[in-house]
């Protein structure tokens, strides 16, 4: 972080945090998750601009060198860090065995990371960060949509022995398929088409 910096050295950086929010926001906005465009780019414009505040406080103008050692500036990141923290857990929701969120309080988190870093002036850091991070949530979900993976639910159906004797049986299904992939497993139309089936009900 150098100890001086002008205008165009300013601009640089957050012409750069800016492009980077956008990239990371778009990708989550045309898939429809939380954190989108504005939330990343405003996130990571947040960051930049504290950063760049510790920047400008740095300047050894009337100052001596020893001055730096009771100089904390960087509380001040740090703070936006602990405080994204707490944002972050708050997007995740435990419902059952399912859990949301987890991507979308990652992604503030790293897009707080990437404001900071140019921000603080490590723009091929930065840089770099931001290239992962475009590979990490585009290039590997399409890798995750290829992979088969368990699949839980409940299903009940009243099932007839004779005519005056009928039971209710209530199972737990496990299966194997793709994220996209939306349809009841194949094996469900087996026991439907069963004679003694009756009626047959399931939940996801």
């Amino acid at each position: 972080m150098p100890l001086n910096i002008g205008w165009g050295e300013i601009a640089l950086r957050l012409a750069l945090t800016v492009a980077a929010g956008i990239l990371i926001g778009i990708n989550r906005s045309e898939h429809g998750h939380a954190a989108g465009l504005r939330t990343t780019v405003l996130v990571c414009l947040a960051a930049s601009l504290s950063m760049l505040q510790v920047n400008l406080l740095l300047s050894m103008a009337g100052k001596t060198s020893s001055s730096f050692a009771v100089m904390d500036l960087m509380r001040l990141p740090l703070g936006i860090l602990s405080g994204m923290g707490f944002i972050g857990a708050g997007a995740i929701v435990r419902k059952d065995s399912l859990v949301h969120g987890l991507t979308t309080a990652a992604t503030l988190w790293f897009i707080t990371g990437l404001g900071l870093c140019f921000g603080g002036g490590q723009l091929a850091l930065g840089l770099v960060g931001l290239a992962l991070g475009v590979l990490v949530l585009e290039g590997l979900k399409r890798v995750e949509n290829q992979w088969r993976q368990d699949r839980h639910a409940t299903s009940w159906g009243v099932v007839s022995f004779d005519q005056n004797r009928q039971r209710e049986l209530r199972t737990e299904v496990r299966w194997r398929a793709r994220p996209h992939e939306a349809r009841s497993p194949s094996f469900l139309q087996e026991v439907i088409d069963h004679p003694g089936v009756l009626r047959l009900e399931w939940k996801p």
